[in-house]
Order: structure tokens, then C-alpha cells, then sequence
């Protein structure tokens, strides 16, 4: 098997090299693409010695060279910015292309390596979220074959072979939680960075950890789902979960639930996604049924998390409102971490900057990244009303731009 990985120095990236060491099938790593991390990505060449080397831009491709230099007998090629991430994913000779790389910096070579057919083991929510008609599109012109990452939607594609599409009634998703599940409304206003980035399950970055706070990813899941099963909203439900070993369900036409259960572990669903169709053999964790004592799922308290809500807004809505939703949390969640603004604003900020594009299109993906790039400056206009001295965090407080 032959892999190129975009996002290799991330947290899917770490992982996906790590279910390559222990495949019992010889893979060839053909291309790695990193953003500034050069000293992990040097690290990881050396180990598999791909061809293709690609880093986010000039400073850290000149940084990436010098360490090179002093490597007797290994000579890969060395890209920067958009130009080398897409060479990851078009310019090679590979069977599974890993799209990690974070944010929208990969959705153009994921994009790209849909229309050429390939098969892609998808981990860059931000790929079906900001463009998934488009992407979607093409996978259907061209065949390609998107299996996801992401452990709910790994587990609906596992629960899928149990009965055909058309059999199915509906997609439930769980989730955590998250760390305020129990906590009172009121109380959230006092949220402070810290607090929100203690995840009772997952260890993950800090964006993806406010998402799961606030059940933004779970409503980027919800999107997801709705994109790759070709399913409406209204037959894509969320459920919380807090044990985190039913990662979804599939209920049949029939009445039946099949359930996919598994330690919370990102590399199983990297390795299925690797190895599909077949099933490879793991050393990790399994469940120890004999200390599962219950499991727990009640609805999500849609009152304290609106943001779950604003994603199934922007499903029905269309068009580009994913792009927007996705590019105004992520300034929001940023601003959040800073300090900027308080936790009750993320869900603020992101209403108002989807209420300028409702029903906006885009025909190409240049368009869907000028739409992320305006979203972003509208967001970041807001951020800096909430962040002006003397504001008092009022929900729907903020005058239109």
C-alpha cells in the first residue's frame, strides 16, 4: 500500500503513522505534509523517507532545507504553501491519500484528489462542512471512494454493512458532552478556557475540544453525515452518550439498531479506513464487558448548546452556509482561547456572520475559500465589538455589521 498524509504532524497525522508501524502489510509512505511543526515532520521523513515533503510557507521550508542538508543519502522533493499540499495529493503515484491536514488548508488538494478518483481516508472536517456538494459532486463523477475517519462517522460506515442505503430509517450520532453537560445554564457564564479544554474523554487539540464543549462538532458531524450518506437533516439525530463506547447507530426500516462500540481510540477508525474492505489485526484496548456496568444516552439540552442547532440552520439553508458557520467558529474559538471573548459569545458570533450569506452559492472551490475569507473578516469584526472595553456580554448584543 502506498500513503501520502496531509496534516502528518497532527494529532490524525501522529496516529495514522502509528497504525502504519503496525500493519502487518508493508506500506510505503509517499508524501508527508505538515504546516510549520519542520523538526516532528524531519522526524517522521527520516523514519519512512517519502518523496514529497510539504510545509505551510517559505520560513519553514527554508528551516526544513537546512535540516535536510546534513542527511547523507536522502534527497525528497521540498514544497511550500498551496503548491505543495496539493503536489501531496495530485503530483503521486498512492492508493489512500490521508486528508488531517487542520482547517481549510487542505480542503483544495482533498478536492482535487477527489476528482481524480482517489480514495481518500477523510479526517479534515472542514473539507465536507465548507464544500460538500462540490466535493461530493465529484466523487460521484469520478468514483472516488471517501471513507471516513472520524470515529462517529467511521462507525456509521461499519454499521452501513449490515443492510443497503435505501434501508435505512435513520443516523444517530452520539457524543460526549462534553465537560458541561451537568453544568446550569447560568453557570456558563463564567466559563473560562481552562474549563472548557478538560474533555472528559478525548485527548484532542484545543479548537476540536471547544467544538465538543459547545457540540459545534457534533453539528459539523451532523453536516458531515448528512453529505457523505446522502441522508436530510431530519434523519440525522444526535443523542449524548457520556461512556463514549457507542460512537453511532444505524436504525433500519425495520425496526433494527445496529450499534458500533469500541474503546475511544482514534487509531481503530485510522486503520479501518486504511485497510477497507478488510478488517487488520490491532494490539489495542478492547472493551472489558465484565466493567461496562451501563450505558447512558439521554437528548442534548438544546438550550445550552445553540450551536448544535445553527448546524442544522445551515444544512437546511445550504448553499455556503457551512463554509460560513465553520470559518466564524473557528475566529470565534480562537478569540475564546485569547481571552477576547467571553464562552457565551462563540455561539453570538457565529449566528450573526451566518445571517450575511443565507443562501449564498458557490460554483468552484476558489469560491467557497472567498466565502471563508469574508466570513472570516465579519467574525473578526465581531470579535472585536465583544472585545471593546467596556462591553457587557449580552446575547443578540451585538449590532449588525
Amino acid at each position: 500500500m502506498r500513503v501520502s498524509v496531509l496534516g502528518s504532524t497532527g494529532s490524525v497525522g501522529r496516529n495514522t503513522l502509528q497504525v502504519i508501524r503496525e500493519l502487518a502489510t508493508p506500506v510505503e509512505v509517499v508524501a508527508l505534509s505538515a504546516g510549520r511543526n519542520v523538526e516532528g515532520l524531519v522526524r517522521q521523513a527520516l523514519e519512512f523517507r517519502p518523496a514529497l515533503l510539504s510545509v505551510a510557507d517559505r520560513q519553514a521550508l527554508v528551516r526544513l532545507r537546512d535540516l535536510l542538508e546534513a542527511v547523507p543519502g536522502y534527497s525528497p522533493e521540498c514544497l511550500s504553501g498551496p503548491q505543495g499540499i496539493l503536489a501531496a495529493a495530485k503530483d503521486l503515484d498512492y492508493e489512500v491519500l490521508v486528508s488531517a491536514a487542520v482547517g481549510v488548508a487542505g480542503l483544495e488538494a482533498t478536492y482535487e484528489a477527489v476528482r481524480a478518483g482517489r480514495r481518500v481516508a477523510l479526517a479534515n472536517k472542514e473539507v465536507l462542512v465548507a464544500a460538500g456538494d462540490l466535493v461530493m459532486a465529484a466523487a460521484g463523477a469520478s468514483g472516488s471512494e471517501l471513507l471516513p475517519v472520524d470515529s462517529e462517522h467511521n462507525a456509521v460506515h461499519q454499521c452501513l454493512l449490515a443492510g443497503r442505503r435505501d434501508e435505512i430509517e435513520r443516523i444517530i450520532l452520539t457524543a460526549s458532552g462534553g465537560p458541561f453537560r451537568t453544568t446550569a445554564p447560568e453557570d456558563l457564564k463564567r466559563v473560562t478556557p481552562e474549563r472548557a479544554l478538560r474533555h472528559p474523554t478525548w485527548k484532542m487539540g484545543s479548537r476540536i475540544t471547544i467544538d465538543s464543549a459547545t457540540l459545534m462538532n457534533k453539528g459539523f458531524e451532523v453536516i458531515e453525515a448528512c453529505h457523505l450518506f446522502g441522508l436530510p437533516p431530519e434523519r440525522v439525530d444526535v443523542v449524548v452518550h457520556p461512556q463514549s463506547v457507542v460512537h453511532a447507530m444505524v436504525e433500519y426500516c425495520d425496526g433494527s439498531v445496529i450499534a458500533q462500540l469500541s474503546p475511544p481510540d482514534m487509531k481503530l477508525p485510522i486503520a479501518y479506513a486504511l485497510t477497507f474492505p478488510t478488517r487488520a489485526p490491532s494490539p489495542r484496548e478492547r472493551i472489558d464487558w465484565m466493567r461496562v456496568s451501563q450505558l447512558d444516552f439521554e437528548p442534548p439540552d438544546r438550550s445550552k448548546f445553540p450551536l448544535l442547532d445553527l448546524a442544522y440552520e445551515a444544512l437546511r439553508t445550504g448553499g455556503v452556509s457551512g463554509c460560513l458557520l465553520n470559518a466564524a467558529d473557528e475566529v470565534a474559538v480562537a478569540a475564546f482561547l485569547d481571552g477576547r471573548i467571553p464562552y457565551l459569545a462563540i455561539a453570538e458570533i457565529v449566528e450573526r456572520t451566518l445571517e450575511f450569506g443565507a443562501g449564498s452559492k458557490a460554483s468552484s472551490i476558489g469560491e467557497v475559500l472567498e466565502y471563508d475569507r469574508i466570513a472570516r473578516a465579519r467574525s473578526g469584526e465581531l470579535v472585536d465589538r465583544f472585545a471593546a472595553p467596556g462591553r457587557s456580554f449580552e446575547r443578540l448584543g451585538v449590532p449588525a455589521i
